[in-house]
This record gives C-alpha cells, structure tokens and sequence, in this order.
C-alpha cells in the first residue's frame, strides 16, 4: 500500500528529481517548430510543424484494410514474407501490394558502404548499443507522454510480453549485421511497423480512452528516435567509448535509413550528429511527463525482465539500479523506479569500470567486484531480448486495448 502511495505521488508530480542524464527539464508547452530543413537528408523542405504529419501513403491503405475486412487474411500472407529480397505474397490486394513495393525501396541517398560499417559497430558494440537501445529507450519511451499512452491504449498494451517482443524484433534487425542486406529483415519489419503504425492511428481514435487526436505523428515518431540512436550516441561518448569519425556517421546512416522506411519524411531526418542533437533538444523535452500508464508499463517492463531473464541471479532491485543509472534520476522518477540504496551506488562506479575494461583503458585488477555481476546480467539481458522474439510477428492489428 505504500509503493502504491509512493508512485502515486510520482505521478501527480510531486517528487521530480534532479536534472537527469538527457537533461531534461521539466516538461513545458512544446514551442513553434524552428528546426531547419536545411540540417535533413533533403537538405530542403516546407518546414511544416511535423506534430500535423501524419503518412499520407500509408494511412489509407490500412484504414481501408481495416474497413473492408482484410487485414486478418493480410496476417496470414505476410507472416510468408520474411527476407528484404523477398518476393511480396500472390493475394495481397492490390492497393497493399502497389504501396509495400514502393515502401520497401531503400531511399536513392543509402549508402551500403556506411550500411556496412555500421554492421560492423553494431557487432563490435553491441553490448552497449542493446542495453541503451533496450532498457534505456524503453524506460525513455514510458516516460513520454503519448507513447506512454497510445501503448498502453492500443492492442500491444493488453499483452506487454508480445508487445516488447514485437518491438525488440525491429531493433535488433537494424543492429543485425544483415540488416538491409538481401539476405536480412530490417525492410520486412520497418514496412511491417509502418502499416502498424496506420492502423492505431485509424483505430485509436475510435477508444474512449484516448483523448490525443491523430496519434503517432511525424513528431512522435522522430521523439521516439532520438530515445535510440541520439540517446545511444550522447551516452557512448559520455562513457568514453572508442569510435572514429567514420565508424559514428556509419551508425547515424544506417538510423537515417530506417526513420525514412519507416515513413519518416527525408526533410525531418537529422543529416548529422549536431542537427540530431539539435532536433532531440527541441523534441525530447516537451514529449516528457509522468503518466499513470507509464508507471504501470514501466513496472511490467522491468517485472519481466528481471523475474524471466534469470531467476535467482538477475532481481529487481540491480534492474531498478540499473535502468535510474541508464535515463538519469528525473525520468526514473517520473516512470517511478524506485531507488536502490545497495545497488545504485555500486552501478555508478562499476559500470563506467566495467566499459573502461572492456576497452582496455583499465587493468583486471582494479575492476570492482560488483562490475562483473552487472555484466552477467547485461548478458542475460540481452540473451532475454535477443531469444524473445522468435517465432514472434509482426501483424496489424484490428482493435484498441479492451476497456
């Protein structure tokens, strides 16, 4: 009953913490749109606020799906398609069969040399990159407003197992080393997201629970972004890990790549780390706030993976240490995880030990204990993360969270 009061009061906003890791203040009224094109892949665009974009290819494709029917029959069909160099499914209509052929060419400014190289920085960092795009997008994401709310209020919020195994499957495609290889999936699954995407922004509106207009805006899809590859990036330099300039815009291209097979337009996609950081200051902050339904996912999200990823060796309270470690105290606060007096203290020198190790900036000896039961649990973690979503697919759905 006291937890209960105790994020109670967390939610109502009534024990923000300090600045945290992404240095976000408290959330305000978002400002007039004043990021420039001039800084996107386009290079140009009309510089239209992107919270009123929605994607006017896919959107009427999946409205129509769901109108006439269809998208049980279209599950079926698109559970066969499962290489990017795959032929679509014979019996698709034809309306969907026209907008995936054009939805699943890569964009004519790719670059499959950086494509490449940042297989290879996935691969060589992939330690990190899995645990910040994971566990700490996740916690980043329950943290923002209408994320927080169109999840929990759309179908994948009634059965958050299938749901984090749906969305960890587009993830860890584009950290594959076959990612936008013929041979990978990185197309299948961000095509797949984007009818996704069309269909709750059909369906959702239709739930008396949501009351936020047209949800998954271009807006939101870029704040949800910037929680992955901007946030990834800000925390590997902030720990000091090795990388060249190149092998840094490798992994910015191939994020770039996925935002605009996603839907994103090319004049909102960032062309460099500094107009990403310059979108993420704009976007991120406003986008934040405590939620009823954030804490509730947050606490489900950090249930499973430390009850089902190891019994007995990974508990709550390191993953609680662990994730306030990874997004900082204010949004820990905000999405409710507790403090861990034992384990927080002993993460924040023992993390940073254990990347300087592993980098080879620090002697075995001088490793703290605690670093190498923290990197156990990072390696089942990611094991947990990487098992969950086989045999799992992604399907469009046809109804909201049950009331």
């Amino acid at each position: 009953m006291a937890e209960m009061s105790r994020r109670k009061m967390l939610v109502s906003g009534g024990a923000l913490g300090a600045l945290g890791a992404l240095s976000i203040a408290s959330p305000a009224q978002a400002l007039a749109w004043t990021w420039a094109p001039s800084g996107s892949v386009a290079g140009n665009g009309a510089g239209a606020d992107p919270r009123w974009v929605w994607d006017e290819q896919a959107d009427p494709v999946s409205a129509a799906l769901l109108d006439r029917g269809e998208v049980p029959a279209v599950n079926e069909l698109l559970r066969t398609w499962t290489r990017n160099d795959q032929p679509l499914p014979d019996g698709l209509p034809e309306h969907l069969r026209a907008f995936m052929e054009q939805a699943r060419q890569l964009p004519a400014w790719a670059d499959h040399g950086k494509l490449e190289m940042a297989a290879e920085f996935n691969k060589s960092r992939g330690l990190y990159l899995n645990v910040l795009n994971g566990l700490g997008g996740g916690m980043l994401s329950t943290a923002i407003v209408k994320e927080a709310r169109s999840v929990y209020y759309s179908k994948g919020g009634a059965d958050m197992e299938d749901r984090v195994a749906k969305t960890s499957m587009l993830g860890f495609a584009v950290g594959a080393l076959d990612a936008y290889r013929p041979e990978g999936t990185c197309v299948v699954q961000a095509v797949k997201t984007r009818l996704v995407h069309a269909a709750v922004r059909h369906l959702l509106p239709q739930s008396p629970q949501w009351t936020d207009g047209i949800p998954i805006s271009q807006s939101d899809i870029l704040v949800t972004w910037h929680t992955l590859p901007t946030y990834a990036m800000r925390k590997l330099r902030e720990w000091k890990v090795p990388m060249s300039r190149a092998e840094a815009d490798a992994y910015l291209h191939v994020w770039q790549v996925t935002a605009h097979m996603l839907g994103v337009r090319d004049e909102y996609i960032p062309a460099s780390w500094d107009a990403a950081n310059a979108q993420s200051d704009q976007l991120l902050p406003p986008a934040m706030a405590p939620t009823r339904e954030g804490v509730e996912l947050t606490d489900i999200l950090l249930d499973q993976l430390a009850e089902q990823t190891s019994p007995g060796r990974i508990d709550r309270p390191l993953v609680n240490a662990f994730a306030r470690y990874l997004v900082g105290n204010q949004v820990a606060d905000w999405d409710a995880i507790p403090r861990e007096p034992l384990w927080g203290p002993l993460i924040t020198t023992a993390w940073p030990a254990l990347v300087a190790f592993r980098e080879g900036l620090m002697p075995f000896p001088l490793v703290p204990e605690a670093a190498w039961t923290l990197d156990e649990a990072v390696r089942q973690y990611i094991l947990f993360f990487l098992t969950k979503g086989r045999g799992t697919v992604i399907d469009i759905p046809t109804v909201n969270r049950p009331s």
